[in-house]
């Protein structure tokens, strides 16, 4: 019982309410109270007290906390261990424009090598992908970023993503063999969601040349970005592979963003503390090729 205590003081500690963690945990509020009680018993301490509105550590749940979280992990190892490395579940983190463009293929080939192995991709930012990772909650991400190192994470570099301005056809752009920031001075842009660190790189590049940018729609779907292009309601910036078929078709024309913070890559993220089962280990080796780069 005292590893759903310690699964129990964790939330709290992590959320700082009583209420929160009862929420999360699916239990009565009343329930959180009486398990923190009986771990303070456990130990001989107070592990936590109301501070204003919320909760926060003692000293002793402080130095409790970090234990805590260890004997959690090592449960889930030892879970995965007795079952034979063979079932079990996968999770992936990962962005929009990966999940439909680049994975799809490793995931096939992935299915066919573990087929007991299920597989959970979960849509989400670059922040709270490696926030997820770090956390364990994910077991790997694949991000699109400039080149990523955390202390905590190990990150396998697959490829670098060539990032295009998307045009209409007819657009002026299609007399230029490449797109600078300046040439988007008072141009209509269509933006990805505000968390995308491409986004993120194309609005810092315009605000520090002072070029007159004008964001005209802001979608978190990349069909609509794309179909709203092909409209000509303005341009935008998106990895080549996500309108490769569009491009193909002729339908867009996509042009080099030619500026030295436009490099991105494909990259590959677990934890350092992450237990590499038989299962978890294949798909690394599959989507990495065993032969990238390693930080």
């Amino acid at each position: 019982m005292e590893l759903t205590y310690l699964k129990t003081f964790c939330e709290v500690a992590k959320h700082g309410s009583f209420t929160r963690a009862a929420e999360i945990l699916g239990y009565a509020q009343s329930s959180i109270t009486t398990q923190i009680q009986r771990l303070e018993e456990s130990y001989g301490a107070v592990l936590v007290e109301r501070f204003g509105r919320s909760m926060r550590l003692t000293i002793a749940g402080e130095a409790l906390l970090p234990y805590a979280k260890e004997v959690i992990r090592l449960h889930e190892e030892s879970k995965e261990v007795v079952s034979k490395q063979s079932k079990g579940t996968l999770s992936i983190g990962t962005i929009e424009t990966l999940a439909a463009y680049y994975l799809p293929p490793y995931l096939q080939a992935y299915r066919q090598q573990y087929p007991d192995i299920s597989i959970m991709l979960q849509p989400g930012n670059e922040p709270l992908i490696i926030e997820a990772v770090k956390e364990g909650t994910l077991d790997v991400g694949i991000i699109l970023d400039p080149p990523f190192s955390d202390p905590e994470l190990h990150t396998v570099v697959l490829r670098e993503e060539e990032l295009v301005i998307i045009a209409n056809p007819e657009h002026r752009f299609s007399a230029l063999s490449e797109v600078r920031a300046e040439d988007l001075s008072g141009e209509p842009l269509i933006l990805t969601e505000d968390g995308c660190t491409y986004r993120a790189m194309l609005l810092k590049v315009l605000r520090d040349g002072e070029i007159d940018s004008k964001p005209s729609y802001e979608f978190g779907n990349m069909e609509a970005i794309k179909q709203c292009v092909v409209y000509g309601l303005g341009v935008a910036l998106l990895p080549r592979i996500a309108a490769a078929e569009e491009i193909r078709r002729q339908q867009l024309i996509a042009l080099p963003f030619n500026h030295p913070a436009c490099r991105f890559y494909t990259q590959l993220i677990y934890s350092k503390k992450k237990w590499q089962s038989k299962a978890f280990l294949g798909f690394v080796d599959l989507i990495g090729g065993g032969n990238h780069q390693n930080h």
